[in-house]
Order: structure tokens, then C-alpha cells, then sequence
């Protein structure tokens, strides 16, 4: 007997699993329930047609219901809203009417959180998750010509957001109620965005949340009045879970709906899959919350495959993402220090600023690149790359060697394709590989950019071993210059029963200095990253 099987939700996860199961159940009835009028489109599109990037609408539908009909003999009901399950009777009603199933899939996705704020939700005030919030931004822009806009929040989306209302001409402010923005990245790591922002003329407001919202403008808890024609809202989102909890489903300890590595809830019959749900961390093997397209439509495979017969199991998920902020990429993957020291977890973290092709080859840019490691075992945990060229890539293989379960070594040893255009003999990932291996083993101890006041303060020598002129650019105040070619005949200057914190630009040359220096009976340490990380990180609190 054919089975029937209803699906709450379209878009990634709905759909990845509503087509899959047609593909291995041509016999299946399927139907799949959206609340909105588009069952199959771009989500993660929708900023750049504000800015005029996809400068066709139509581009960002995937599939129409017709279409969907057609070539997958899918029973789609558009703009209709799952209002409760009855588990028992096997049944969802709707309000059109009471509909049965054998197999139910939700793919309910996440509720945009709105902030308790006075005067929110005001004429002009928006979310961005769909084609109708999108149609509603475009067409308020239009009718009143706005010039000012306020994005409420600095995660991926919001920036998104900001970059293309400037792209559109508008003089855009960003308020972040954290100390930074994009907070899967650590603090030094998304100081480089928050540059570029400012560079380009974007206004940031951090620790200064909004208090009260009028017509015309936001006012921030400090006082300021920041004048706003439009408000994008991108404070973050929460698994909308209401339907499964209504029908006493299990939800998970991070707010997701508990599911098996099957993607089976709670209910034998029920499964669910997407941003709703609770995941593993795969690096910290703790429950979490982590709404991501990829992940969601991996999610809708597996669970078509185990209702069909094929056991598969969802692995977890590692929160590898990445958005480009005008001239600058920002990527992640796995933990930031703030999970792991938050879950309790042990790890080291290394910082260098390689370039993303050969030096000497036209065009090389420096990237920011930040691993973090287990101290006992060199496992990697996480990884943050910031730069303008080169990003996507490293990341890639990063969250390809964690998923693997690959340590320092491994990424020491990785052969990697170089041709002067595209990378260097030693890419950034080797080198990556290399500096946690000389931390590992004892050649050099490891100092973090936070850490240096504390040096300071308990004494150590902070010795600056780049040429006199680079130090024109800036210094660490209270540091001494010692070039490295003259390191060796001016031993005699520092002193053997102080701590010495060598840095240079960007940590090779320090290291450097740091082994002869070791060798001649000196405690030293590096400063990771050196200059550049040190630098990078003024602009933020510990």
C-alpha cells in the first residue's frame, strides 16, 4: 500500500526531502504544506537583489508548485499553515481541513527573534526571510525615497543587509548589542570586518543596543538619535518549534526538537529536519542550534532515505559559514573560543597571516587565519579565515580536514595544489599545520594578543624584531626594537631573568627570533599573529 506522507514546511529541508522521497518512492502520495506563497526559493539570495546583484526577482525562485507538480507529481499546498498534529490519530489539521499521514516530516524552520524594544515593529520595520519581506523592503525604499538605514544586528544576515542598502545608496548604521560583530568569529578575528565597514562608510554601534524606536529614528541606550527611513531587523532567529511541542514532542536542551541520528523525533512517525532542530556539534560533541542551508538540505536526504527503507544517519553539524562584507571575506568553521571555553573544553589557538598565493606572483593578499586545536591530542576544533582572496578555499578544506576528524599534523602534511596564482609551496593551511606543531611540541611558547598586558605588567621584555621603519606604522607601546638580522650581536641587551615577548608583522620572524634567543638561555614567548592580530584587536574589549 502506497504511503502517504505530509511535510510541514518547504524550502531547503522540506523540499530536499519531499524530491528525494519521490525519487525513491514513485508510488508515495506527498504532500507538502507551506504557510507562505513560495514553497522553493533562494533564501540566502534575497540581500543582493536589494542592492541589484540578482537583478531579476525570478532568479531567486527555484521551483513553482507547477513546475513541482510536474516533473515530481508533488501535491503542494501554498499558503496553507499547519495549525496543529494530532500524533495519535496520525492526522495535522489545517485550516482548510483535518489531513491524514503515515509518515509526517517538519521542516518548520526558525521565527525571527524580535527584541523587547518600545516601538518595534513600527511602519518600516523589517525582517528579511522571505520574497514577500523582501517585495516589502523594495517597495517602502521606492514610496519614500528613503536615504537612512538602521540594521539591527550584526550576524551574517544583517551585514548582508548593510552591504547592499549601501550598494543601493543608502547611508546604512549598524547597532550591535555585542562587542563585535558576527559573533561565530572571536572578537580579533571580526575586528577586520568591523574595518572594512567602517571604511566604506558604515556606521557601527556596538554595546549601545536600541532602547525606544519613533518614526523617524532609533534611540540608542546611550541617548542618540539615529535617523532611520527603513529598519532591517536581524537580531537573530529561535527554532520554531510551537507545532511540535503542541503535539508533546521532545525538544532538546539547546531549544531544537530533539531528534535521533536518524532524524526521528520523539515519535516513530514523525521526523524532522532543518533549522528547527536539535544537532550534535561535531566539534564538541554538545547539543546545539545551528540554522544553516547545507546542513538542512543534507537533513531532508537522509530523512527521505530512512523513510524509504535506507539507513542513513545525520553526523552533526559543524556551523561552517561564510559572507563576504564588501572587499572582505569572513569564513568559520566548528567552535570559536567562546563555545569552548563555554562547553568546558581545552584548546590551544594559533594565529598567522599568510598570503593566499605566492608572494612574488601579482595580486597576493594577506589573510587572517586563526585554528584552534586540543593541546592533548593536536585534534582540530575550529577555524577562522578573514581576507579578500582565498577564503572560500581555505575554509573548505579546514572544515573538510575537521570533519574528518584530522589534527595539526595532518594539516602540516596535506598536499595542496600550488601554482604561483593560486597558492604558495607551503599554503597557508600547511603553515597553519606547522606553527601549532613547533607550539606542540616545545619549540616555542605561545602567547595570545590578550595576554600581553599581563606580560607586561609581570615584567616580561616586549621585543620588536621588524625593521626600524615598519615600526612607523604603529608599535606596542613599551616595546623595544631589535631588529632580527642584528638580534645575534645584541644579546647583550636583554636581560635572562626577565620573560621576552618577541613579535614582528605577522609572527614568522619572531618565531625566528624566539629560537635563537631560547637557544641562548632566554624564557621567550611569540605573540601569536604578532603585529597584525595584536593591531586588529585594539578596536575591541576583552
Amino acid at each position: 500500500m502506497a504511503k502517504r506522507i505530509v511535510i510541514v514546511g518547504g524550502v531547503a529541508g522540506g523540499m530536499s526531502a519531499a524530491t528525494r522521497l519521490r525519487r525513491l518512492d514513485e508510488s508515495a502520495e506527498i504532500v507538502v504544506f507551506e504557510r507562505g506563497p513560495f514553497v522553493s526559493f533562494a533564501n540566502c539570495g534575497l540581500p543582493y537583489h536589494i542592492g541589484g546583484e540578482i537583478d531579476d526577482r525570478a532568479k531567486l525562485i527555484v521551483q513553482t508548485p507547477k513546475r513541482l507538480r510536474e516533473v515530481f507529481n508533488l501535491d503542494i499546498r501554498a499558503n496553507t499553515e499547519v495549525l496543529s498534529i494530532q500524533p495519535q490519530a496520525k492526522t495535522v489539521t489545517t485550516a482548510t481541513g483535518v489531513e491524514p499521514y503515515d509518515e509526517l516530516i517538519l521542516a518548520t524552520g526558525t521565527t525571527a527573534v524580535m527584541p523587547d524594544v518600545p516601538g518595534i515593529g513600527l511602519p518600516g520595520h523589517f525582517t528579511l526571510r522571505t520574497i514577500p519581506d523582501l517585495d516589502a523592503i523594495l517597495a517602502w525604499i521606492q514610496a519614500k525615497n528613503a536615504k537612512t538605514a538602521l540594521v539591527l544586528g550584526g550576524g551574517f544576515i544583517g551585514l548582508e543587509a548593510a552591504e547592499q542598502l549601501h550598494r543601493r545608496g543608502l547611508k546604512v548604521t549598524i547597532v550591535e548589542r555585542n562587542p563585535q560583530v558576527l559573533t561565530p568569529l572571536d572578537r580579533e578575528m571580526a575586528s577586520h570586518v568591523h574595518a572594512e565597514l567602517t571604511k566604506h562608510g558604515v556606521t557601527v554601534k556596538l554595546q549601545n543596543p536600541v532602547a525606544s524606536f519613533d518614526e523617524t529614528a532609533a534611540i540608542l541606550q546611550s541617548g542618540e538619535r539615529i535617523p532611520a527611513d527603513i529598519v532591517v531587523i536581524g537580531v537573530g532567529v529561535k527554532p520554531n518549534t510551537a507545532l511540535a511541542q503542541a503535539a508533546g514532542l521532545a525538544i532538546g536542551t539547546s531549544g531544537g526538537i530533539f531528534v535521533d541520528p536518524r532524524l526521528q523525533t520523539s515519535d516513530p512517525h514523525i521526523w524532522a529536519v532543518g533549522d528547527a532542530i536539535e544537532v550534535t556539534h561535531i566539534a564538541t560533541l554538545t547539543p546545539a542550534v545551528i540554522p544553516l542551508a547545507g546542513p538542512a538540505n543534507r537533513q531532508g536526504r537522509i530523512v527521505a532515505d530512512n523513510i524509504c527503507g535506507l539507513n542513513s544517519q545525520y553526523q552533526g553539524t559543524m556551523g561552517t559559514a561564510i559572507v563576504r562584507v564588501f572587499d572582505v571575506v569572513a569564513a568559520c568553521t566548528g567552535a570559536n573560543e567562546a563555545r569552548l571555553k563555554r562547553d568546558g573544553i581545552n584548546f590551544e589557538a594559533i594565529h598567522l597571516h599568510p598570503n593566499s598565493h605566492a608572494g612574488y606572483y601579482p595580486g597576493a593578499k594577506s589573510l587572517a587565519l586563526k585554528i584552534l586545536f586540543a593541546p592533548e591530542n593536536g585534534r582540530l576544533l575550529g577555524a577562522q579565515v578573514v581576507g579578500e582572496d582565498g577564503v572560500d578555499k581555505r575554509i573548505d578544506i579546514l572544515a573538510t580536514a575537521l570533519y574528518g576528524g584530522m589534527t595539526i599534523d595532518d594539516l602540516a602534511e596535506l598536499e595542496l595544489a600550488y601554482a604561483p596564482p593560486f597558492g604558495s609551496a607551503k599554503d597557508p593551511i600547511n603553515l597553519a599545520g606547522m606553527a601549532a606543531q613547533n607550539m606542540l611540541c616545545g619549540l616555542v611558547r605561545v602567547a595570545q594578543w590578550h595576554e600581553v598586558p599581563k606580560l607586561i605588567e609581570s615584567g616580561a621584555v616586549v621585543v620588536d624584531v621588524r625593521e626600524p621603519a615598519e615600526r612607523d606604522g604603529g608599535v606596542i607601546p613599551g616595546s623595544v626594537n631589535i631588529p632580527l638580522g642584528e638580534l645575534r650581536g645584541r644579546l647583550g641587551e636583554l636581560p635572562k631573568d626577565r620573560e621576552i615577548l618577541t613579535h614582528c608583522a605577522s609572527g614568522q620572524r619572531s618565531y625566528n627570533a624566539c629560537r635563537i634567543l631560547m637557544q641562548h638561555g632566554f624564557k621567550c614567548w611569540n605573540l601569536t599573529g604578532s603585529y597584525k592580530t595584536w593591531k586588529a584587536a585594539q578596536g575591541v574589549s576583552e
